[in-house]
């Protein structure tokens, strides 16, 4: 542990960051598992308002996650299926293809609060099924980005291209 590490935290203590992407992209959160002094395991906390969903669908081919639903009402969608969810369940996100691939949607009248635990992969791809992107990262140590794209494999070149004496 280091003195900015804690022992234990209470999300309600947790300084969370509110944001919208359009229409049905909305949430409150916090990511702190840095705070309790984890290098490997992400955790966060989420509120996300009804009638919206706090990322778009997507899959992981490494890392894996869990989400632990502590108020409200949701849509569980995993691969091709819906699951009602509510306080209590525990929803698993194993990494995979687009069969893995998965998000929550507030369905309720109230705020869906959640956990969301997941591994701290070095290097990852995440596919978004329903928008065809893909997303490539890397993490060096500490956690600390080092490379992130965003893009289609439409713009896929050779691997020779723009090599010298290629």
């Amino acid at each position: 542990m280091t003195d900015t590490t804690k022992p234990i935290i209470n999300p309600r203590d947790l300084e969370l960051d509110h944001w919208t992407q359009g229409s049905f992209f909305e949430s409150r959160d916090a990511a702190f598992g840095a705070l309790l002094g984890l290098k490997d395991l992400g955790i966060g906390y989420g509120e996300v308002p009804p009638g919206k969903s706090g990322c778009p669908f997507h899959n992981h081919h490494v890392e894996e996650e869990l989400f632990i639903i502590l108020e409200g009402e949701g849509t569980y969608r995993l691969g091709d299926k819906r699951h009602a969810v509510g306080p209590g369940d525990i929803l698993g996100a194993p990494a995979g293809g687009p069969e893995t691939a998965h998000h929550l949607v507030n369905t309720g009248t109230v705020p869906l609060k959640y956990l969301s635990i997941s591994t701290m992969a070095a290097t990852e791809i995440c596919e978004y099924p329903d928008s065809g992107k893909f997303l490539a990262k890397t993490r060096g140590p500490g956690g600390e980005r080092r490379f992130r794209f965003i893009g289609r494999s439409g713009g896929a070149v050779d691997y020779w291209d723009g090599e010298p004496g290629a």
